[in-house]
């Protein structure tokens, strides 16, 4: 191991002459960090973050999906993740001005439109969120005094998960009525409502309004980037209020760290690999995306799993779904059955109830895991169909007081 430094050196003076490579170095560079922290060459990884963070910053820039991604589907990347959320706090400018900025994925503009830190102004935001919504539909009329009802649904549909995060109060009456009330109809209609009053009372169109009121989950609470690829911090948050009791405007004042303990895709699609890495972790949230369909489904248990095949007894699990990604179309179930409301066994994964969400179960008669959800010990149902269903995605946190 004590050559690796050396022979990261030699290895990078290669790379770096692209003469003999019909695909960049960049992207060769990033192939053997992957490769290095699989086959747990540790000391390597440092030599190639530095050399692409001193070298290839441009490349980085115009490449950000594919470097924010690599970088955070491992922790061993530190420096690489450092530099992105520098980058999406301090810099945004270069990130919303790329060329491929349309292509950026929702989740990633809303981790970077969520920081209290981002240093850009609210008018802004919103322009650049307005911008990659409509580059979304190409199809939508150039004129916003052309769109039909339809057309303000097909845009109101895809930025919804961005309006809860756009302070429209830190903008000037102007700013709201130039830039914003034209496209009024995506708004939810309290929060125009509000907007509406808010701004009309002001005297001086270049003022901003006093009233700080947010009529939905605030950016304030700062849950960090959550190592998903389900949900987005905004649902973290409100599993948070679940979690403590509160109702979707309390404000949350303490919020929990996510931190993942398994995911399927990573780890393995068994009940067996969910046991040997969750058993005995107490506070956990699982979330599963169902195949082929748009649902999010999951729930928490404030106890440990174990693998002894008894019932747990608890008061304070729940269970939840969330349709098409949309934080208001959700549904939350609480344990009404306390003394059913978890099975350890281990011939499935986390199972909620007596069935009312049974994860990679198995089948005594086919030998095959299935999944299920139908209303027992919870208070409602949530999904609109009992059928067996298949998973997409699993991935089990530990919720940790920060």
């Amino acid at each position: 191991m004590e050559l690796l430094p050396k022979l990261s050196q030699n290895l990078l003076e290669i790379l770096n002459d692209e003469e003999y490579y019909d695909i960049t170095i960049e992207v060769v560079i990033i192939q053997i960090l992957v490769a290095a922290n699989e086959l747990s060459l540790q000391e390597l990884i440092p030599y190639l973050q530095s050399f692409l963070i001193k070298n290839k910053t441009n490349w980085m820039e115009q490449n950000f999906n594919l470097i924010y991604q690599t970088s955070f589907e491992n922790n061993s990347f530190s420096e690489l993740q450092k530099y992105c959320t520098d980058l999406m706090a301090k810099e945004p400018v270069k990130i919303f001005n790329l060329l491929n900025f349309s292509s950026i994925p929702e989740k990633l503009l809303i981790t970077i439109i969520q920081n209290d830190n981002l240093q850009m102004s609210e008018i802004q935001i919103w322009k650049y969120v307005l911008k990659w919504g409509l580059a979304q539909h190409p199809e939508l009329p150039s004129n916003v005094t052309n769109y039909s009802k339809d057309d303000f649904n097909t845009l109101k549909s895809t930025l919804q998960q961005f309006i809860p995060f756009i302070n429209f109060d830190n903008l000037t009456s102007k700013e709201f009525l130039d830039e914003v009330f034209p496209y009024r109809e995506i708004l939810p209609e309290e929060l125009h409502v509000n907007l509406l009053k808010t701004f009309i009372s002001l005297s001086d169109p270049n003022i901003k309004p006093s009233d700080k009121s947010k009529p939905c989950i605030t950016k304030k609470v700062n849950l960090g980037t959550i190592d998903s690829k389900i949900i987005t911090s905004q649902h973290a948050e409100l599993i948070s209020k679940w979690i403590d009791r509160l109702e979707i405007t309390d404000e949350l004042t303490s919020p929990y760290e996510f931190k993942l303990l398994f995911r399927g895709s990573r780890d393995g699609f068994t009940r067996h690999k969910f046991h040997e890495i969750c058993d005995n972790k107490s506070r956990t949230v699982t979330i599963i995306k169902v195949k082929d369909t748009n649902e999010i489904l999951g729930g928490y248990n404030p106890i440990k799993w174990e693998s002894d095949n008894v019932w747990n007894i608890t008061k304070d699990s729940f269970i939840f779904s969330f349709n098409n990604d949309r934080i208001e179309d959700h549904i939350l179930s609480r344990v009404m059955d306390e003394c059913k409301a978890l099975i350890n066994s281990s011939i499935m994964g986390p199972s909620f109830g007596d069935g009312d969400l049974t994860i990679l179960r198995l089948n005594y008669y086919t030998r095959k895991e299935y999944c299920r959800s139908i209303k027992s010990s919870y208070e409602k149902s949530i999904r609109k169909t009992t059928n067996n269903f298949d998973v997409e995605e699993c991935e089990v946190f530990q919720i940790i007081d920060q």
